[in-house]
């Protein structure tokens, strides 16, 4: 995937967050561009919920949007086979 792209669905994603969760800021979002891990954390700071409602709500934002971790740590190219 090209820069361009990755920046083109990055901007996508933080303008469907920002229309989900308005409390969110853009200084938020920057913070969690690369981190998908970190957004419940956002919308727990955020929002003052529960760990498990903040943590289920990012994981059906992250699923819908096809964002995850596994995808960012895959970013910098295949990785090396475990030694056995």
């Amino acid at each position: 995937m090209t820069d361009q792209r990755v920046a083109g669905v990055w901007h996508q994603i933080k303008g469907m967050a920002l229309e989900q969760w308005g409390k969110l800021t853009e200084d938020d979002l920057k913070q969690l561009e690369g981190h998908a891990e970190q957004l419940a954390g956002k919308l727990q700071e955020r929002y003052g919920w529960a760990r498990d409602e903040a943590e289920r709500q990012a994981r059906e934002f992250r699923n819908r949007m096809n964002w995850d971790q596994e995808d960012e740590d895959q970013e910098g190219g295949d990785q090396p086979a475990p030694n056995r």
